[in-house]
């Protein structure tokens, strides 16, 4: 499967321009909207939810990211990764700094320079697509330079809400292997202790948990905790106790 991480909305026609240009070039394949409102223009805050979302994914899939702020400038290269045996294609910056950092295995590409024909704006559509498509078919690099990447000395972990889900869940970039169950993490100056499900705190409690794709997340049980704690992208979690 040919699986899509981006922050493009599904407002307005990028999204159905970029399938559209996978389709061409590959019609059977499978094509997932995994998430297409990662933090926008931000590579570093959507590169805590890169890895982790996609760790379930079987082998052979290909993860075509596109967080991309710096399209168009040259001041980023275009890049393949193959790692614990998935594919990952999208701009190179930042964006996949987690994938390489936590993988077994890792190889490296660096995409050619795009041809004048290629929207300087899009080249989510008019490169990274393409050579989705063809990791897919062909199951192999193309004729590319193999090379490391630039590397970036963000933490491990990041104490901030990252994505707030329909729910008003608030998901952090901190790992759920991070805490212990002791752990009390402070919200808008509330404190929460770990629950290891919603129906296991009372209803209108907050708390945090690990969630399925082992990450630190704030809920409350059958309500929102975006609007109970007043949360956004960018809020700050603190430990409190550990």
């Amino acid at each position: 499967m040919i699986v899509l991480f981006t922050d493009f909305g599904l407002r307005g026609p990028y999204v159905g321009q970029m399938k559209a240009r996978i389709l061409a070039a590959a019609p059977d394949v499978p094509v997932v909207d995994l998430l297409h409102d990662a933090p926008v223009m931000d590579p570093r805050a959507s590169s805590y939810l890169v890895e982790p979302f996609v760790r379930q994914l079987p082998s052979g899939s290909v993860v075509l990211a596109v967080v991309d702020p710096g399209v168009g400038t040259g001041e980023r290269d275009g890049a393949v990764l193959y790692a614990d045996g998935r594919w990952f294609v999208g701009p190179d910056n930042g964006l996949f700094e987690f994938v390489q950092r936590r993988a077994a295995m890792v190889r490296r590409w660096r995409l050619p320079d795009p041809d004048a024909r290629v929207s300087p704006t899009f080249h989510g559509r008019d490169v990274f697509a393409q050579v989705a498509a063809s990791l897919y078919l062909n199951g192999a690099a193309g004729n590319w330079d193999e090379r490391p990447g630039p590397r970036f000395d963000w933490g491990d972990d990041t104490p901030f809400v990252l994505y707030i889900d329909e729910y008003g869940n608030a998901i952090t970039g901190i790992r759920g292997e991070m805490l212990a169950d002791s752990a009390v993490l402070e919200v808008a100056e509330q404190p929460l202790h770990h629950g290891p499900t919603f129906g296991r705190v009372p209803v209108g409690s907050g708390f945090w948990y690990r969630n399925s794709s082992g990450l630190v997340e704030v809920a409350v049980n059958q309500g929102s905790a975006a609007a109970v704690f007043g949360l956004a992208r960018g809020s700050r979690v603190r430990l409190v106790r550990t």
